[in-house]
């Protein structure tokens, strides 16, 4: 090292001791944005003009569920779908440059492809109270649709969502905090049912909510901690390293392939991204891809041939000016982020039902020391 690079290196390190003595942080580049914190519920709803709701059973043969998230005066949206076994409705119509640029709701179900049949149920909740695209005669609904593959893990093969689920979802939709966990499409999902949210320092909110069924795992089998343990804001994860007894026994314990546990051939991670920044649908699309490809760094393998991983881009706020490039890459590297922060809170806060996997505070309950109330 040359005598004027240390000289520039000390002064470096001087000024960050400065500023750890001072209590600040050394200041941001002129421009950048920044991340503030989770949203104030660190739910999909922190965003404004998003509505969810939820329709699950787990009785009379059933294990299954429907997620819809209701957007009934339009929002922009895109998605990237990736791996060899899709189950979506209404997709062709989010590619850029076509006629209909706003959507009414999305559903997000499992199912299989039976599961689709949710989405007529949505469309007919929209349609009795006129919401949708105006054409002679009436109105039709845009509702894109994307399963998971839940059939017959822990329940009737027969017993599946179908309109009626879509219907009693849309009408239980509120703004209000949503919970992760076996609730909606997380309910046969192998891992349930999480959702997450961040602020940014452009004023901007980008959430994320999914169902987690992927034929990798979210866990890395060398710490037993969830891959995604890294993007933790604050404490909300409040995890610590599980003793190792505890993580060879959960390697050499794990049940059968319906049962939820690694490898099962039944799977597909299906996610919405949503914030109030001002996207075009190109956008909206460019925000599902990245989200869609940082889903790598919260599980592995990922977008298998098994798999039919697909993520939905929404913008609340219609696009009524081009953000600069600054913040559009701090919305899309949010969004990456809050899906893999998303993906962690279903594993951590879903629990066992019927013969699914166990929560994973009771398979690594060393691990979840210092998290506190019932699920945690």
């Amino acid at each position: 090292m040359t005598h004027h690079m240390k000289r520039v290196t000390s002064g470096a390190v001087a000024l960050l001791a400065a500023a750890a003595v001072a209590g600040a942080q050394p200041p941001a580049p002129p421009g950048r944005v920044t991340v503030v914190g989770p949203g104030p519920t660190n739910s999909i709803t922190d965003v404004p003009g998003i509505k969810v709701g939820h329709h699950t059973r787990s009785d009379s043969g059933y294990r299954s569920g429907t997620t819809v998230i209701r957007t009934e005066q339009g929002a922009t949206a895109g998605y990237s779908q990736m791996g060899g076994a899709p189950g979506t409705k209404e997709t062709d119509l989010l590619k850029p440059g076509g006629q209909v640029r706003a959507v009414q709701a999305i559903v997000l179900s499992g199912g299989s492809a039976f599961g689709l049949d949710a989405a007529t149920g949505v469309m007919q909740w929209m349609e009795e109270r006129n919401f949708g695209v105006r054409v002679a005669g009436g109105v039709v609904p845009i509702v894109p649709a994307a399963i998971l593959m839940d059939l017959g893990r822990g329940g009737d093969f027969k017993k599946r969502p179908d309109a009626s689920f879509g219907y009693k979802a849309a009408d239980a939709a509120t703004s209000n905090p949503v919970k992760s966990g076996r609730i909606g499409m997380g309910m046969g999902a192998g891992w349930g049912m999480g959702t997450a949210s961040v602020k940014l320092s452009n004023g901007y909110t980008v959430a994320a909510i999914v169902g987690l069924n992927p034929a990798g795992s979210p866990l890395d089998p060398r710490t037993c901690l969830p891959y995604g343990y890294f993007l933790e804001l604050g404490d909300e994860f409040n995890l610590v390293q599980p003793k190792s007894e505890e993580c060879t026994a959960a390697a050499t314990g794990r049940g059968g392939p319906n049962d939820g546990s690694d490898n099962a051939p039944r799977n597909t991670t299906i996610a919405l991204i949503a914030t109030d920044a001002p996207l075009f649908d190109l956008e909206a699309g460019r925000m599902a891809e990245i989200a869609n490809a940082g889903l790598a760094r919260s599980i592995r393998p990922i977008h298998g041939i098994g798999d039919g991983d697909t993520v939905f881009g929404m913008a609340t706020t219609p696009p009524d000016k081009q953000l600069g490039n600054a913040d559009l890459q701090a919305i899309f590297n949010a969004a990456a982020d809050a899906l893999g922060r998303a993906v962690v809170h279903a594993v951590l806060e879903s629990d066992k039902v019927g013969n699914s996997r166990l929560g994973y505070c009771q398979q690594y309950p060393s691990a979840c020391v210092k998290r506190t109330g019932a699920k945690k």
